[in-house]
């Protein structure tokens, strides 16, 4: 080959190195150690934005490019490498001529010449977008997209290391968890796009009661937590607490809209309650639920007795798993009178458990933790069918007419499984009109209303399964449901019965509530009736049915035949 030919070649690939230098963003450097210079290649100043007629460099300047907290970095990795006559590798930052910073990726390596360091030579790689990206990674990995708080896994790591440092300095750290109070019903009135901002604005008043110190996070949906070190006493806690609650109970306004809503929040304490964090987020969220179960809006420390509470309640759920299979249910049925005539064509199915080793465990204790773990659905189906066999029984036997009210829960509104649709084939198999039964809802139904649950009220109404309205007058929202909703019964609450007396507010309040029932058309069911002044009073006030232990506690099958039987006879000798 000619040498005006092998030039040509190596110009060629002089350009094409250069290309991919370019495209890379890769600028190559050599500092030769005997005459102390350093050599640039073109893409190095360019990554530096300058250029040879603007910058002459040399090692000490160029070092100075680099980010102020990098700088002692790159001094000791050349420093050691040419001592060592190895090479070095590091990711730092560099602040360009016109101030622009940048990550670079920087590679030297030294050449040896007679066993000694002759020269270094080495490359920068602009990485920034790398970095950039590696960033939002990072941020997406750790913090939440819609408050930008620290997420789940962040939280776990800052409450890590606050527990560390409060282990070495012997201080405590609180826990919050916090729980936004009626979200779900902001969030499926207004739509998702307002309850963003709903969450967002929470957020920011969250942030305005903390200190500086410290962390808030989003765990997820409407629960955030507060991480509160450097405690010697709990005044911070204190005040905190207080400062959230009355701020989340402001109102929330969006465009035109306003909501509001409350914050319940639980308190667990290092080392006091806990030393790990899955125990304090668990004794957190416990004590969360009590302040729920106690009203929302307020605040519950930890408590021992809680996790007592919890422990027993995990042996409820693994007991509740087998009862049904094992037979431990039993119906039991209270009649529903009819005030003005005594006569009983009525009842309400209601379940008692009789466990084989505890006895009797009331339905206080299991029918909550039954809905918490959807066990309710397929109880409630149990429930019913008893109730559809019996109910066929007395109304061949003693009144053809005769109902029984079947409690249900809204977890059964919102199973996809659809078991309540099937009870008109259940019926219709037992040759029983949907007459027969009734279906008790509370208000908890009504306030979560979705297109679901209104198709399956719906098609009870075309079958003519009534609906009962149950605990009325317990909640906020019952008045403005009843004029969307067609309901059949109405149950006045046993606690406005309990304490009636002539002249009182509680029986101004059933007074009220039954013409307005009779009003829209509904029949009215009280409650709690215990003694001859409370029926005496609601007959006065127009009440149609009653229910209570005045008439009978909840009997047997067997036993409530029986006293319709006796009901029966003495009809009969009345008519003779």
């Amino acid at each position: 080959m000619h040498n005006s030919e092998t030039e040509l070649e190596t110009q060629r690939s002089k350009d094409i190195f250069k290309v991919v230098q370019h495209m890379a963003k890769i600028g190559g450097w050599e500092i030769d150690l005997h005459k102390d210079s350093l050599f640039w290649t073109e893409e190095t100043y360019l990554l530096h934005d300058t250029t040879p007629e603007n910058y002459t460099p040399t090692v000490a300047s160029a070092i100075n490019f680099y980010a102020p907290e990098w700088i002692p970095i790159i001094r000791l990795a050349l420093k050691t490498a040419i001592e060592k006559g190895i090479s070095f590798d590091h990711e730092l930052e560099l602040i360009t001529a016109t101030g622009r910073r940048i990550w670079v990726h920087v590679y030297g390596t030294v050449v040896l010449k007679d066993g000694h360091a002759s020269k270094v030579l080495g490359a920068f790689q602009d990485i920034s977008d790398k970095k950039k990206a590696e960033l939002e990674i990072w941020q997406k990995s750790n913090f939440d997209f819609l408050t930008e708080l620290p997420n789940r896994r962040m939280f776990r790591y800052c409450l890590e290391k606050k527990i560390k440092a409060a282990r070495r300095s012997n201080t405590k750290v609180a826990l919050l968890f916090i729980d936004l109070d009626h979200f779900k019903e902001i969030n499926d009135t207004y739509g998702h796009d307002w309850g963003d901002s709903v969450i967002k604005d929470a957020a920011g008043r969250l942030n305005d009661c903390i200190r500086d110190s410290d962390t808030l996070a989003r765990l997820g949906g409407d629960e955030f937590t507060i991480i509160i070190d450097d405690l010697n006493d709990y005044c911070p806690v204190q005040r905190i607490v207080n400062d959230i609650l009355k701020k989340m109970s402001e109102p929330f306004q969006i465009e035109a809209e306003v909501a509001y809503m409350s914050a319940s929040i639980g308190i667990t304490l290092y080392p006091d309650n806990a030393t790990e964090i899955d125990a304090l987020l668990k004794y957190a969220d416990q004590a969360m639920y009590v302040a729920k179960d106690q009203g929302r809006n307020r605040f519950q420390y930890y408590t021992t007795s809680m996790q007592e509470a919890a422990l027993a309640r995990r042996v409820i759920v693994n007991n509740l798993r087998v009862a049904l299979a094992n037979n431990e249910f039993q119906v039991v049925y209270q009649p529903i009178v009819e005030l003005n005539s005594n006569s009983i064509h009525k009842a309400e199915a209601l379940i008692r458990w009789h466990h084989p080793t505890r006895g009797l465990i009331s339905p206080a204790d299991f029918i909550s933790v039954a809905e918490e773990t959807g066990l309710i659905i397929d109880i409630g189906e149990w429930i019913f069918q008893q109730a559809a066999q019996q109910v066929k029984l007395w109304r061949r036997s003693f009144n053809p007419d005769f109902q029984i009210s079947v409690n249900t829960s809204p977890v059964q509104y919102h199973n996809t499984d659809n078991k309540l649709n099937l009870w008109i084939n259940y019926l219709s198999g037992l040759n029983l009109p949907g007459s027969a039964i009734v279906a008790e809802i509370t208000e908890g139904v009504l306030m979560d209303i979705h297109s679901e649950i209104l198709d399956k009220l719906r098609a009870f109404r075309e079958e003519n399964i009534q609906i009962s309205l149950d605990d009325f007058g317990t909640g906020y929202s019952s008045l403005s449901y009843l004029r969307k909703f067609e309901i059949d019964y109405l149950k006045i609450d046993q606690s406005f019965v309990r304490n009636m007396k002539s002249n009182s507010k509680d029986i101004a309040l059933c007074e009220a509530i039954i013409a307005m029932a009779h009003k829209l058309g509904i029949t009215v069911i009280a409650e709690g009736i215990e003694t001859l002044e409370h029926k005496d009073l609601l007959i006065k006030a127009g009440c149609d049915f009653g229910q209570g232990y005045l008439f009978s506690k909840p009997l047997s099958a067997i036993d409530f035949q029986a006293m319709l039987v006796t009901q029966q006879n003495n009809e009969s000798r009345q008519l003779v």
